[in-house]
């Protein structure tokens, strides 16, 4: 979360693909992130799962972080992948963004104080001042050793798969030999030959 929109816009910069971005809607307040697992570490993961409870929090986070939002008695809370925020140096003011695509900015409406909860996250609060452009390089280099790892993956399994078809195919040309030959000594044996060639098989087979 952002103390200050020079926070905010530090966090614009350098968040992550997979964070999610909370703000008051159509009032300032801090930018909360949530920051679900790493991709590779939950494929499946996806805005539209965020646990119920777990956005209740960022909701009422998000809006006790608003001077505006803190005191009016609802507010609607807009949340958005980081991926879609829209950022115009020129144009726009420290802290500000917009939004790429609006069918991916979703909306939790009527968001009520909730004291439980506010105190909850009160006691388990944790302050911290990371270095936000390094902690981004880390994961972009993990991702990068993760893509090299799938790449990998595939290519042992593409071998794998050829090497089970190559022994599929010698399987396949060993049956059609066999029958072959099969089918030939079947043919022998059912004779139709001459005097001499029943004799000399008779002899062969003594």
């Amino acid at each position: 979360m952002g103390r200050d929109k020079f926070e905010n816009e530090n966090l614009i910069e350098y968040g992550f693909p997979e964070d999610i971005w909370f703000h008051v809607d159509n009032l300032s307040s801090a930018h909360v992130y949530l920051r679900p697992p790493r991709p590779w570490d939950d494929p499946s993961f996806s805005i539209e799962a965020i646990p119920p409870d777990v956005l209740s929090d960022m909701c009422q986070l998000t809006k006790a972080n608003s001077i505006e939002g803190s005191k009016q008695s609802s507010v609607d809370i807009v949340y958005t992948p980081w991926g879609n925020l829209r950022k115009d140096q020129n144009t726009m003011d420290t802290g500000t963004v917009g939004f790429q695509d609006m069918k991916l900015v979703f909306k939790k409406k009527d968001v009520k104080r909730d004291k439980d909860i506010l105190k909850r996250i009160e006691k388990t609060k944790k302050e911290s001042f990371p270095d936000f452009a390094k902690e981004k390089e880390a994961r972009d280099v993990e991702e990068r050793h993760q893509k090299k790892k799938v790449l990998r993956e595939q290519k042992q399994e593409q071998k794998e798969e050829q090497k089970r078809k190559e022994e599929e195919r010698k399987l396949k040309s060993y049956d059609s030999l066999f029958a072959s030959t099969d089918q030939t000594e079947t043919n022998e044996l059912k004779g139709g030959g001459t005097i001499e060639e029943c004799k000399a098989a008779e002899e062969d087979f003594l």
